[in-house]
Order: structure tokens, then C-alpha cells, then sequence
């Protein structure tokens, strides 16, 4: 694919995302992963040999993702004008940008209305239970998503769209929806979604960490990285620290502590120093530097595309 159509793709397709976020009517390719995902769950997750069964079900579906991607490409070819339309649908149904800053945005209008709105509210982007939270407890966990989630649905899509192209992108999100259904330390997954935990792992290392880098550039605050040298390792994933380092340290306020997780306590280190209360002005403050990030890593993907073209 020419390095034109993927940047006229890149840019129409986050123009779309920034237009119109995830339309709840439109079918998305996530959930049709999500159904492949359970359906290979339910037929292997049993019996012995549960880590080869999750590993042949994790390699074989990303797999699949990459070669049917490409596939649908090479019979666009003779047609520039669809690829470009392809690459750009592609690229819009992968960013989760204007989606993530609306839901974090509606988890502090709930919290306006009720601890219980809050509480279910947050539950949609969140994995830990919520029934207990405090409102501080849902305030903290909406920021701390908006932190995780930039790098998982906006800067490591857009990282793997500029170095392997639509294909990569897509596998990524394979690699993404893995990680989120299966990829829990319980009685049920951590056998079956131990691979697929650590393809995720791989495939965020450098998205974490360059997420990290553009909040803290986005904030004006390079002083910060220090901060996110210190925090981002307080973590019990090798990636997620960062991102929530950075924003802990663009705020001022401090992310982790312990959490249920489907009945079960799990302790997290705390990530900053500072206790304070967060609240609307935070969330704000926060989305406004998300989104600044979001477009440095939308440049920065496309100047990748370019260089890479002219290196090859």
C-alpha cells in the first residue's frame, strides 16, 4: 500500500473518530473478535494442556486478523480509491479516542447526579468491581482508565498502523480484545490467557512508554519524566504504570491501591504521592491533555509512514 493512502487513511479516518466516536448502531469489528474470542474459549478452555490451548487459540487469531486484513487489501489493489476507503474505515473503527474522553467525561456527570450513577457509569470502562467505590474511588479509577486507554486504544493502534500498516493495526486490536477477555489471573483464565496476557505485553512495551512521553509533552511538563521513571514500575503490569504515572504526575493526585477484582482483593502500589481529592477540574484538565497527546501521536504516526517509505 502506497505511503499516500495511508496517510490520507490516517487522516480521515481519525478525522471520522474525532467527528463521531464508536456509533452504538454501526456493526464493529471488535465485537466480531470478541465473538471469535469466546467461541474459541468456551471449545478449548477445559481439560489439560490449557496454556498450548490458549496459545494456539492467541497466535492463531491474531494470525488470522493480520492474513484476512491483508488479503482484503490485495484484492483492493487495482482500485487505489478503495484501499484508501478500506484503510480509512480501518483506522476510525481502531482509534477509541472521542469514545474514551465521552465516557470519562459521563462518568463525572454521573458522579454530579449520584454515587450510584457514577458507580455504574464507570463500570462501563473499567474492570474491577464498583459497587462498593467510593465517589473519590470512581473519580480515581475514570482518570486512571483515560491514562491506560489512551495507549492501548489510541497511541499503540496508531504505532502499529505506521510501522505494519492496516494488517498491524488490526492485529493489534486482536491482541487488545485478548488481553481483555481472557487475560485475567483467575481461576478460570489464568491458565487458558497466559499467552495471550503476554503477546499483550509485548505489543504495548514501547506504545506504554511512548504514551508516557507525548502526556507529558502535551502538559508542558518534560520536568515530569523523572516522576514517570520513579511510578511507572508501580505496577503489576509491565506497561500500564506509565501512562498512569505521567497523568498522575500532570495532576498532581495519586492512581493505584487496592481493588476487587470478581470478588477478590487485588493490592496495586500506589502510583504518585499526593492523596488529594480529584474531581471535575482534573477530568478536564486531563481530557484536554489526552487529547493533545492523541494528536502528537497522530503527527508522529504519520511523519513514521513517510520516513519508513522513503527507507524502503
Amino acid at each position: 500500500m502506497d505511503w499516500e493512502i495511508l496517510l490520507i487513511g490516517l487522516a480521515a479516518g481519525w478525522t471520522l473518530d474525532l467527528l463521531a466516536g464508536d456509533p452504538l448502531w454501526m456493526p464493529h469489528p471488535v465485537v466480531w473478535m470478541g465473538k471469535a474470542i469466546a467461541f474459541m474459549e468456551r471449545m478449548l478452555n477445559h481439560g489439560l494442556h490449557r496454556v498450548a490451548k490458549g496459545a494456539v487459540a492467541s497466535v492463531g487469531l491474531v494470525a488470522i486478523a493480520y492474513v484476512l486484513c491483508g488479503a482484503v487489501l490485495l484484492l483492493l489493489a487495482p482500485w487505489p480509491w478503495a484501499e484508501t476507503v478500506f484503510c480509512t474505515v480501518m483506522v476510525f473503527f481502531c482509534l477509541a479516542g472521542t469514545t474514551l474522553t465521552r465516557e470519562v467525561g459521563a462518568v463525572f456527570d454521573a458522579l454530579d447526579r449520584s454515587i450510584d450513577d457514577g458507580r455504574r457509569q464507570v463500570a462501563r470502562i473499567v474492570g474491577r468491581d464498583t459497587a462498593s467505590l467510593s465517589d473519590q474511588e470512581v473519580a480515581t479509577a475514570a482518570l486512571e482508565t483515560l491514562a491506560e486507554n489512551l495507549s492501548d486504544g489510541v497511541v499503540a493502534p496508531l504505532f502499529w498502523f505506521a510501522i505494519l500498516g492496516v494488517p498491524g493495526m488490526v492485529a493489534y486490536k486482536m491482541v487488545n480484545t485478548l488481553d481483555s477477555m481472557i487475560g485475567y489471573r483467575n481461576d478460570r483464565f489464568r491458565s487458558f490467557g497466559r499467552v495471550a496476557a503476554r503477546i499483550d505485553d509485548v505489543a504495548n512495551w514501547i506504545p506504554a512508554r511512548l504514551t508516557a512521553a507525548l502526556i507529558i509533552l502535551a502538559a508542558g511538563r518534560p520536568d515530569l519524566w523523572r516522576f514517570v521513571l520513579r511510578f511507572g514500575r508501580c505496577h503489576a503490569s509491565p506497561n500500564s504504570g506509565w501512562p498512569e504515572a505521567a497523568m498522575a504526575g500532570v495532576l498532581g493526585c495519586r492512581f493505584g491501591g487496592t481493588h476487587d477484582y470478581f470478588g477478590v482483593a487485588v493490592y496495586k502500589p500506589y502510583i504518585g504521592i499526593d492523596s488529594r481529592p480529584v474531581g471535575r477540574i482534573d477530568a478536564v484538565r486531563a481530557i484536554r491533555v489526552a487529547r493533545r497527546a492523541e494528536f502528537m501521536a497522530v503527527v508522529l504516526a504519520g511523519f513514521t509512514i513517510v520516513a519508513i517509505s522513503f527507507i524502503a
